[in-house]
């Protein structure tokens, strides 16, 4: 066969080549490389062979010379296809998109270095050979980012300088509603105190750059306004006043002591004590308040809901979803398509089961466990969001805006569209769904040592809750096992695998913070129901501990394939909230080993001491406020709370963002991606990580913002009833206490104590009374009575119940007398009433 054969080679392959021209000269003068190469060798003698010239010399020359210069041409073209496409054409050097590109960021640091003076934005442009409109405004916004990073900052010249080399810090304002405020620095070092006459042009959230000048009264450093770099708010969201003439808005909780006038013909329409929204117009200065235009009226402060509705607004949480976000989710249908169970396990016979609370809406997992002889096989099979929504679409793009759901007393604010989040991704009982499942084997001493993840395609056996399962293998409640039969066995093996995990998780020194929670129930007409304490049973913690499992295995399987990803960080206790906690243990008599701060077992000993106190409750939250916040970063830096190495979030992808970009990752392991062509790079991570862990924060805020307040509306209507309360913080103004049962604090104020003068001793931990010795203390037992309720800024004011009146302990609300009246509500009363005309 003739494409079998091998080609000619030596001498036969000269003769070939000489026989071939002979008969077709034409198609030798067609080869554009050899004839090129001949016509400039022509006049140039070859060695071993007569001088020739003309096209003579061409047509006759020797067959080994014209071969080389075949191999010339053909080693050309073999270097051109290796660095172009186009085979034969030769390699030309690419030119520069720009002849002067724009300098990098490090590179205009170094430039102002150098320069050692404030410098104008036509120097540099000057300094970096840029020319032309569209190379100014590139570096104009370049420098922008930078000012805006704090890396360097723009003078009231419009010169850009150093930071470092006029002395100042950078940072945040954190105001506070009596007018002075605090720099938190962006290098971490202590906060600097900001007096009253430099705050009266700043907000709170505000970037500026400040200079240390001198200290205050407490020994803090005191700023000195330099620069502001950024505005922290353009919205406020608060009520609407208006007085003799004067129309403003006073922020909802807000941590600055300004009022955003407004005029007349930006009203809005709105009337004294609505809620409103107000955009900033002219921003304060040293010489007069904010001023703003009303945009948006949000109704009348005691409309249902218009707390969650206003903690929406000011911390600009995204509500309601893009048209396009809502096609594309609907798009998916109601029902998992055939198409896309195929290539998955299937476990539709496993009886995976859900176990969530009894308002639960969404379910991110399922869990299923059976004995092994080794111990045990546990599956978690968790929602597989990834496989519907895909990196860069319009549902990513707004899920990475929110990076979490937000969880309000009366509504949930979710991550994904209602579609998804409760349809489609949502694990319903007897209906097929897509997981993804971390499958794996458990020791009898409740260590994991074996597991693997792959994608399946399952089919809940049962919804079931907390308190349903704990009532039927805990309390061995007959009418609940009747109706859990069929599930049964394999809850009683899942409690079993449970309690070996609790021994492993206590062997490890895991901290046991068990702090009380309240949950606030709303009734249907939205007002508040009840406020009633959550107690948390075994269920609740054989999911925890379940759902640790998986999430450990996750953070382990990405770390070993060295996929980018990013893992839940929890550092240990801050050095300086640690000292002041040590400080006050000290005070109680608990002594603290030096050893405490690295070993969450050492602060376990420290918890089962505070135990069997009364205000058991906050000095708990003490301890777990010493702890650094956990954040998401691309560094497996380990969990210090869990006791664990290595950990990160797997198991709820619908309703958290850092688990979906995990479960991206091992997808993408699974399918056989190598680390380096995974879709997200280091960098990007880390760049998500910083995003998700504000947003987590941001959620946090506005879910305690909103509960603060839903309790003082619960509390304003028993204004007037006594209520049973711990003393659980100690100031030189006075003493809090929360009120039993609804973990609800209030103010005692100094001057409603026993009649005496009463100072600050004992380490900052009790109240004592000059001439009667009487002391309020930490963990004390007191009666208080309501009041005063200001929901606006969250604050409730009690006054103690002396030994000698009468207790009136209903519940029952009741209405202001005069007695119980203060100051603050006649003063509101005497501005209410018209004023006469004289």
């Amino acid at each position: 066969m003739a494409d079998s054969r091998k080609p000619p080679s030596g001498n036969r392959a000269k003769t070939t080549a000489v026989a071939g021209k002979k008969a077709s000269s034409k198609k030798a003068s067609s080869k554009k490389a050899v004839k090129s190469a001949s016509k400039a060798s022509a006049n140039k003698p070859t060695k071993g062979s007569p001088k020739r010239s003309g096209s003579k010399a061409v047509a006759n020359a020797a067959p080994a010379k014209k071969k080389r210069l075949r191999d010339q041409a053909n080693k050309g073209k073999r270097k051109a296809k290796m660095g172009d496409e186009t085979v034969g054409k030769p390699i030309v050097a690419k030119k520069p998109k720009h002849k002067n590109p724009l300098p990098s960021g490090n590179e205009l640091v170094r430039m102002l270095e150098a320069t050692g003076v404030p410098v104008s934005i036509e120097a540099i442009a000057r300094h970096a050979n840029l020319k032309g409109p569209k190379a100014i405004a590139a570096l104009q916004t370049r420098l922008g980012e930078m000012v805006t990073s704090g890396r360097i900052m723009k003078n009231r010249r419009s010169e850009y300088c150093l930071i470092s080399k006029i002395g100042g810090i950078a940072g945040k304002v954190q105001g506070h509603p009596d007018g002075f405020g605090f720099l938190i620095p962006e290098d971490g070092s202590d906060d600097l105190f900001i007096p009253f006459h430099e705050m009266r042009q700043l907000l709170n959230g505000d970037r500026v750059v400040v200079r240390e000048n001198g200290v205050s009264r407490q020994g803090k450093r005191k700023a000195a306004l330099v620069e502001i770099l950024e505005r922290g708010k353009t919205i406020v969201i608060g009520r609407f006043n208006l007085e003799r003439g004067v129309s403003f808005v006073v922020e909802q909780g807000g941590r600055s002591a300004h009022n955003f006038l407004v005029a007349k013909h930006h009203r809005y329409g709105a009337t004294a004590g609505q809620m409103v929204k107000l955009e900033i117009v002219e921003y304060p200065n040293k010489h007069r308040e904010p001023y703003g235009k009303i945009v948006e009226l949000l109704g009348e402060p005691s409309e249902p809901g218009m707390a969650t509705t206003l903690a929406i607004e000011a911390f600009e949480i995204p509500n309601g979803f893009p048209d396009s976000v809502v096609v594309q989710s609907e798009g998916w249908g109601d029902e998992v398509r055939e198409a896309d169970k195929v290539g998955r396990v299937d476990l539709r016979a496993t009886p995976l089961v859900t176990i969530d609370g009894a308002d639960a809406r969404d379910f991110d997992d399922a869990v299923f466990a059976e004995k092994t002889p080794q111990g045990w096989r546990l599956v978690v099979a968790i929602a597989d969001v990834s496989h519907y929504v895909q990196v860069g679409d319009a549902i990513d793009t707004e899920a990475v805006k929110r990076s979490t759901s937000v969880y309000f007393p009366d509504r949930v604010v979710p991550m994904l569209p209602e579609s998804l989040s409760n349809g489609l991704c949502s694990l319903n009982p007897d209906v097929d769904r897509l997981c993804m499942v971390c499958d794996m084997q458990v020791t009898a001493e409740g260590k994991v040592n074996k597991s693997k993840f792959y994608k399946a395609v399952m089919r809940s056996h049962a919804r079931l809750t907390y308190n349903q399962v704990d009532a039927a293998v805990t309390e061995q409640d007959a009418a609940t096992r009747k109706q859990l039969a069929d599930v049964l066995p394999q809850l009683e093996i899942l409690y079993d695998l449970y309690a070996a995990f609790a021994a492993a998780r206590k062997k490890r020194g895991s901290l046991e913070l068990e702090i009380p929670e309240v949950r606030i129930q709303m009734g249907e007409d939205g007002h508040i129901d009840r406020i009633a304490q959550v107690h948390r049973n075994n269920a609740h913690k054989l999911i925890e501990e379940c759902m640790i499992a998986a999430n450990v295995e996750a953070g382990s399987f990405l770390h070993k394939n060295k996929t980018p990803t990013l893992y839940r960080a929890h550092e240990g206790p801050d050095p300086d909230r640690f000292e002041e906690l040590r400080v006050m243990l000290q005070q109680l008599d608990i002594k603290v080993a030096t050893e405490v701060q690295a070993k969450p077992a050492e602060l376990n000993r420290i918890l089962r001491e505070l135990s069997e106190r009364p205000d058991f409750a906050v000095m708990a939250t003490a301890v777990l406020r010493t702890m650094s916040r956990a954040v998401y970063q691309p560094e497996k830096l380990g969990h210090f709370g869990l006791a664990l190495n290595t950990y990160a979030h797997f198991t709820s992808p619908i309703r958290r963002y850092p688990d979906l970009l995990v479960h991206r990752g091992i997808q993408h392991i699974v399918e056989g991606g190598k680390p380096g062509n995974f879709k997200y790079s280091p960098d990007q991570m880390a760049s998500l990580g910083r995003s998700t862990s504000v947003c987590e924060k941001r959620a946090d805020d506005a879910t305690r913002h909103v509960e603060a307040r839903y309790k003082c509306l619960y509390i304003e209507e028993h204004v007037g009833d006594v209520f049973s309360g711990v003393v659980t913080g100690v100031t030189h103004f006075g003493i809090f206490v929360t009120l039993a049962d609804l973990f609800v604090e209030g103010l005692v104020h100094v001057t409603g104590l026993n009649n005496d003068y009463y100072q600050l001793e004992h380490g900052g931990l009790q109240l004592r009374g000059e001439r009667t010795g009487k002391t309020f203390g930490l963990g004390d037992e007191v009666q208080v009575r309501v009041t005063r309720v200001d929901v606006d800024d969250a604050k409730i004011d009690l006054a103690l119940v002396q030994d000698d009146e009468p207790v009136d302990t209903g519940a029952q609300p009741k209405a202001k007398s005069a007695a119980n009246k203060s100051v603050w509500d006649a003063a509101k009363e005497k501005r209410r009433q018209p004023r006469k005309r004289r």
